[in-house]
């Protein structure tokens, strides 16, 4: 008897004493999981209002975001450069066993359904260059699909394909995304269906320098050494994630736990080709501003705030004496830009764009970059120590604030389409670099010829596929002449003054 009031004794003691202890540490009783046995916690997960889940429960937003994604099949065609040869002159440029040649290649990527009308959403490195595009949904129908627009410089593309309705993924709000917050990437490679992997977001607002350092290649060979020191506009202000991306994933949807698109995955950091553990992706704020605008105006409508910017850190705010170590330094601002225009001066700090924390050179880029010329934009900057607010209308980036669309090109804007500007050739040019006939580029801007081309400024065209070239008109009528046969594509061949080599280029007509 003594022995059982002893026992039950102990019991009420130990009881006491955990309640206490709970009480003591500010715990209740729900929030302790006693056994395996028990039910799991249903708190919420960061960012996460759908259906009560479990961390490492991925089935509603893989089931909600993988019909949305496609795989997309590219082809292309490149021409092979043939050395010029002492049957160019013999038989007068005619050589039958000399001719450049057409190679096919064919790559293959993701995309993501953004509309029920068939947009979809890709990456422009997926489909650059291709002559013809196959589109397959997750029920295996398979579809032709034609480019809407391109936009280089945030590696975003806008295909789409007819055929009724299709299931559209919903956009999150990339600024909410947090890190730590689970993500899956979901994507179709290699035809294989839809292939999903889970993992966190690393970090945000990550610059790789992929797309700058592209786009500075893409000018060298468009401008040779003066394109060194043109300035690249490329956004990059990527979520990093770990979740496993590979090659064919490109182009791919990385979805929130309610299966919505918060990116478009991009790039993988590895020292091999395959996945290490770095992946990036476009947010999708920039994703929805630069496909509307393909699909409302042809192209994307960059508004710019005309500054030379410099990222700060501790170093940097000794060097520049700024009050503040955060921020983005104002080293320059543009003569005829819109930040002079608002009032920013040299030496201000931005430190804030529409109320959003900016402190470093890619988000504020990004910031930036979701708007168009005209619109306004709240900027705050650290003058001197102190806080001021600046309402800034974006321009365009000759100055102005107009919207440019890219309308049909007529007959008479050729040229315009392409992006070239010729020059006629003199007979003492003609003479000096030993050709009978041929029309000089003497300007390369932004067109097709840009984006489907590695064709630099100086390039004399010679023949536009069998038919000669000794004027300007004679290369627009070529063209025409290939559209209205309804050819894919043409090939232009000539050569720069500087070498006696044939260089052929293959130009899509679609």
């Amino acid at each position: 008897m003594n022995n059982t009031v002893k026992t039950i004794g102990i019991a009420v003691l130990s009881s006491i004493a955990t309640i206490g202890g709970y009480h003591l540490l500010g715990l209740q009783g729900n929030d302790v999981i006693f056994n395996e046995a028990s039910k799991p916690s249903l708190a919420r997960l960061a960012n996460y209002d759908g259906p009560a889940g479990v961390p490492g429960d991925f089935t509603y937003a893989a089931e909600l975001s993988t019909p949305s994604v496609v795989h997309i099949k590219a082809k292309s065609v490149r021409a092979v450069s043939q050395q010029r040869s002492i049957f160019d002159d013999f038989f007068g440029g005619e050589n039958p066993f000399g001719q450049p040649r057409n190679q096919q290649q064919e790559s293959s990527g993701s995309g993501v359904i953004i509309t029920n009308d068939g947009y979809i959403a890709t990456n422009n490195h997926v489909v650059e260059g291709a002559t013809e595009l196959e589109v397959v949904t997750s029920d295996h129908k398979s579809y032709t699909a034609k480019i809407i627009g391109t936009d280089p410089s945030t590696d975003i593309a806008v295909i789409k394909i007819e055929g009724g309705k299709h299931p559209a993924m919903t956009f999150a709000n990339s600024d909410n995304v947090k890190v730590g917050e689970w993500v899956l990437a979901v994507g179709n490679p290699f035809n294989l269906e839809s292939t999903v992997t889970a993992g966190i977001v690393s970090a945000k607002g990550r610059s790789i320098g992929i797309l700058a350092e592209k786009q500075q290649q893409q000018m060298y060979r468009r401008y040779g050494e003066s394109g060194n020191q043109r300035t690249s506009d490329a956004i990059e202000s990527f979520i990093q994630t770990d979740a496993a991306v590979n090659p064919g994933n490109s182009g791919g949807a990385l979805v929130n736990l309610k299966g919505e698109l918060i990116g478009i995955n991009t790039a993988i950091a590895s020292p091999n080709g395959a996945y290490a553990g770095y992946a990036f992706a476009v947010p999708s704020e920039i994703v929805k501003k630069v496909t509307a605008d393909i699909v409302k105006y042809g192209n994307v409508q960059r508004g710019y705030l005309g500054i030379n910017l410099v990222e700060l850190d501790g170093k940097k705010a000794e060097e520049f004496k700024t009050k503040t170590d955060e921020g983005i330094y104002v080293a320059d601002v543009v003569e005829n830009g819109a930040a002079k225009a608002a009032g920013i001066q040299k030496g201000d700090v931005i430190v804030k764009v529409d109320g959003m924390d900016t402190k470093s050179g890619p988000k504020l880029q990004e910031m930036i970059g979701r708007k168009r010329p005209g619109e306004s934009t709240r900027v705050t900057v650290n003058r001197n120590g102190s806080l001021k607010d600046f309402e800034v209308t974006l321009r365009n980036r000759d100055g102005g604030k107009d919207i440019v669309k890219n309308n049909i090109v007529s007959e008479s804007k050729v040229l315009e389409k392409l992006g070239v500007e010729l020059a006629e050739l003199s007979s003492t040019d003609k003479q000096r670099m030993g050709i009978q006939g041929g029309v000089m580029v003497k300007k390369i801007y932004e067109g097709d010829i840009a984006d489907y081309t590695q064709m630099r400024e100086g390039f004399v065209i010679m023949k536009v596929g069998d038919k000669r070239i000794n004027s300007a008109n004679d290369f627009k009528a070529a063209i025409k002449e290939a559209k209205e046969n309804e050819e894919e594509g043409v090939m232009i061949c000539g050569t720069y003054q500087s070498s006696a080599r044939t260089t052929c280029y293959g130009l899509s007509l679609e």
